[in-house]
């Protein structure tokens, strides 16, 4: 942060201003399946028709989990999850069906998606180990609009693979290491998103802070 920084309040009320719903960010996407060019970069394109699939894919078979729905059920406040993500991002079509699968059942929930690069002066408030990684759920009170948590941009498993894949201590190259991500996400099934975030949210009635490190 610097002193010419706009308070985080500002940036919030602009966030949630400037959201869309699931559904609409999705129809963008497929727009993008269908040819059309939402990118300077002919490989953002590329991933963003590739995510497109595999969001498609995932929102019609992904399953909430028992423990998950019960614990949904004491949810304490109701909640705005303000995301930051892109359609090229892998871990956003991932991560992204979970979220509308959790907001869809539960009524205390509720999402909106900003697209990060039109966002930088929220994204730069909530950065990972520096970087602006994505996706980021801001996890917001829906009726003081403060901040009480921050999570992402991954599951802690599929965080601890990207890290030693990082670190260069296992030897995966890129394509080994996506592939290696793409494996895990396919065995786990969403459940570590679930309950990772319905953990965070069991807790959103402690007092709200402004992290600018998640992991």
């Amino acid at each position: 942060m610097t002193p010419n920084d706009p308070p985080l309040t500002d940036v919030i009320e602009q966030g949630l201003g400037d959201a869309i719903s699931y559904d609409a960010y999705f129809e963008r996407m497929a727009r993008a399946a269908a040819g059309e060019v939402l990118y300077e970069k002919e490989s953002w394109n590329f991933f963003t028709r590739l995510n497109h699939q595999r969001m498609k894919r995932l929102g019609q078979t992904l399953e909430l989990v028992d423990e998950v729905v019960a614990a949904g059920a004491r949810i304490p406040c109701a909640m705005t999850w303000l995301v930051l993500t892109e359609g090229w991002c892998g871990d956003a079509a991932q991560v992204l069906p979970a979220l509308n699968l959790l907001t869809q059942r539960f009524e205390n929930l509720e999402m909106g998606l900003l697209f990060r690069d039109r966002h930088l002066p929220l994204m730069d408030r909530f950065l990972t180990n520096g970087g602006r990684s994505i996706p980021k759920v801001l996890m917001v009170d829906r009726e003081t609009h403060e901040v009480r948590g921050a999570w992402g941009p991954r599951p802690r498993p599929a965080q601890d693979l990207f890290e030693l894949y990082r670190d260069g201590g296992s030897g995966m190259d890129k394509d080994t290491y996506e592939r290696e991500l793409q494996k895990w996400y396919l065995r786990d099934r969403a459940e570590h998103i679930q309950r990772e975030l319905l953990d965070m949210l069991t807790r959103c009635g402690e007092a709200p802070s402004e992290p600018s490190v998640s992991r």
